[in-house]
């Protein structure tokens, strides 16, 4: 067996210059012009990055295991879901502000880009804190199990742009454009620089995605404690988002049991990180539960919810529809 080579920071360099090489590309070559997402784009662009996830998890076998490797494809797995119920929230936003579709596309590249510099920000303080306080794994466990629970009542309100709190912030700070520019951020009024509401949309896509990633970080590091596992799991799963937003977008809503199905997950491994064997745990209460099977029940978990969301949605179609004037 080939000896497993060491992660050092000239990998991390040449991994964080393939994500941005690979955002380049995007901005450049295909947002400069506004124009709509097509499906069949958004389908391919969505295998292109699911190929390049399972290959780079093929690379992780030969240079540091099969163990890695899995535990890689699990955080990959669990982003990739969580970001679902991202969709949904970003979905309602573009609707609140009635973003036109050719515009879209530029608001989440730029949402990308930011969610991977948060994203890697979080990694690295909750690496920090895994390293030098093992004890905070229990907290992250209760705070999932605590998440899961709540996720699984609660329901999903309006998007009410003059209530929230970042909109209402950024009001104060800058003036606003009372109309779109295009797809500018930024505008002139009277002469001078003011934000446009497409750069507001913006704000709450970031802050849409920090509030996920409250949940979705810690949730990965109940399947490895790697730094460089979690974080290429989490980039893989986020430079995946954009496509997947535009191929599930208009129907994410039919997915009526895919929250439910989040919300056992993040539970899940809630109590993995609770259960898996710590410094401070007593040995009694240790109990280590692999990481392949962990993949199979997150997997079985979501294929369950979309299979039953997918008969619920079916069902109802061959549902004759009421006839009101019966009962007159």
């Amino acid at each position: 067996m080939l000896a497993l080579i060491q992660i050092t920071p000239w990998h991390w360099a040449g991994f964080i210059l393939f994500v941005f090489l690979c955002i380049a590309v995007d901005m450049g070559a295909f947002s400069r012009r506004p124009r709509a997402v097509t499906f069949r784009e958004a389908l391919l662009w969505s295998a292109i990055w699911f190929t390049l996830a399972m290959l780079f998890a093929g690379l992780l076998v030969h240079v540091r295991g099969r163990e890695e490797a899995t535990e890689f494809v699990t955080g990959y797995l669990i982003e990739l879901s969580l970001s679902l119920d991202n969709i949904l929230v970003i979905a309602l936003i573009f609707a609140a502000f009635q973003v036109p579709s050719e515009f879209q596309r530029r608001v989440l590249v730029w949402g990308i880009l930011g969610a991977l510099i948060m994203r890697g920000a979080m990694i690295g303080v909750g690496a920090a804190l895994v390293q030098n306080f093992s004890w905070v794994l229990y907290l992250f466990g209760v705070f999932l199990v605590g998440t899961g629970a709540k996720m699984l009542f609660a329901r999903q309100g309006a998007v009410e742009p003059e209530k929230n709190p970042v909109i209402r912030f950024a009001r104060k700070l800058f003036p606003i454009s009372p109309a779109l520019d295009g797809q500018k951020f930024l505008t002139r009024v009277n002469g001078a620089l003011a934000l446009t509401p497409l750069a507001l949309v913006l704000l709450l896509v970031e802050t849409t995605d920090l509030i996920f990633a409250v949940d979705s970080v810690p949730a990965v590091f109940a399947v490895t404690q790697k730094a460089f596992i979690v974080f290429t799991s989490n980039v893989f799963a986020i430079l995946g988002l954009r496509s997947l937003y535009f191929l599930l977008a208009g129907a994410i809503g039919r997915f009526r049991y895919l929250k439910a199905g989040l919300s056992l997950v993040l539970v899940f491994v809630g109590a993995k990180m609770l259960l898996d064997p710590h410094d401070h745990a007593p040995q009694w209460f240790q109990t280590k539960i692999p990481t392949t099977i962990s993949l199979l029940v997150i997997a079985a978990i979501l294929a369950i919810a979309i299979a039953l969301s997918i008969t619920a949605a079916r069902r109802e179609k061959k549902l004759p529809p009421i006839n009101t004037d019966a009962h007159r």
